[in-house]
């Protein structure tokens, strides 16, 4: 998964492997802190940020501006889900000003950001693994190779029934269930399992609300669908993880394989682009720094993995520096 995260990130971008290797699970960042509430003397911020983009990261950066709003309540954060896409379609032409992200900025959506004239910064903020979900009255999948999830998801798959996917299944018919094209998710799952993003079978329930598809697979005996680990660690007790095997045996979703690396190749890393010129802004800048101080431990509340402590370090230095220079 180390490998993984920095060809996200791109060579030039890539963390140290050793920050990887030596981190705790659950570390927490150190740096700058956000400005102080009233009762300690500090300002009141106001305002309005606007945020849109992946239903993956959604969780996270909802917590965090929960915990913000505590200290600064006359501030108005509004938190959409319209898809790593559908987010990243409003950030680059200068809509909002942080977009959630649940796979790196493509070259034809830097393009157009540089066309209007928006420049950003690219903080990871948690790892997450997707998880492959089927009904908990299934009692025949507990694993699937990653030979198989493509033989079922990849174009053209003439896959109807489980007896078609692993002899000995029942003649029952599989019911799909995923994110819509606009999902950071999508493109992740379908680049890793089926060998291109944005190459899938077309005939699936989707949504870029993963609270859709667990309902979905929650109500259906004959369900398979994937999505964040988060959104299965909230609902447990309506659903059923699929073991991974993705050559070296089923595994099961876990902080501990996800971090670790053993569930692959599923792992990766999530991100929030931040408009550089909205961080003039004081509530936007304290807001950015507040996530990048709370964010480990609000990512654990709600199902994420944290990033090693240097990582949140080196994205608050990369704040102190654009500050240095003026943004």
């Amino acid at each position: 998964m180390v490998k993984a995260f920095q060809s996200h990130l791109g060579p030039s971008r890539a963390l140290p492997l050793t920050i990887f290797l030596a981190a705790a699970l659950l570390a927490a960042c150190t740096g700058s802190r956000p400005a102080a509430p009233s009762t300690a003397g500090g300002p009141i911020l106001s305002g309005a940020i606007e945020i849109d983009g992946s239903s993956t990261v959604y969780p996270i950066t909802e917590a965090v501006a929960e915990e913000f709003r505590k200290i600064h309540p006359q501030m108005r954060i509004n938190v959409g889900i319209s898809g790593t896409g559908g987010g990243f379609k409003r950030f680059v032409v200068g809509e909002t000003q942080i977009s959630d992200a649940s796979r790196p900025i493509t070259d034809s959506e830097r393009e157009q950001a540089r066309k209007r004239g928006v420049e950003w910064i690219e903080l990871p903020v948690a790892y997450d693994g997707l998880s492959v979900m089927v009904n908990p009255r299934n009692t025949w999948v507990a694993s699937l190779t990653t030979a198989e999830l493509k033989k079922l998801w990849e174009p053209g798959s003439a896959i109807k029934r489980w007896n078609q996917l692993r002899t000995g299944w029942p003649d029952r018919t599989i019911n799909l269930y995923g994110p819509g094209t606009d999902s950071g998710t999508f493109d992740y799952f379908t680049e890793v399992i089926t060998g291109k993003a944005k190459a899938s079978r077309p005939d699936y329930t989707a949504s870029e609300d993963d609270n859709v598809l667990v309902q979905g697979i929650a109500g259906d005996p004959n369900a398979l669908g994937y999505f964040g680990y988060a959104y299965y660690v909230e609902n447990k007790d309506k659903l059923k993880p699929v073991a991974i095997d993705g050559g070296k045996g089923p595994v099961l979703p876990s902080e501990q394989t996800i971090l670790g690396g053993a569930y692959t190749p599923l792992s990766r890393p999530v991100f929030i682009y931040v408009n550089r010129s909205a961080l003039a802004r004081p509530e936007v800048k304290e807001f950015v720094r507040f996530y990048m101080t709370e964010g480990p431990k609000l990512a654990s509340e709600v199902g994420y993995v944290p990033l090693p402590a240097q990582v949140y370090s080196e994205n608050l230095a990369k704040l102190g520096n654009l500050e240095s220079k003026g943004s």
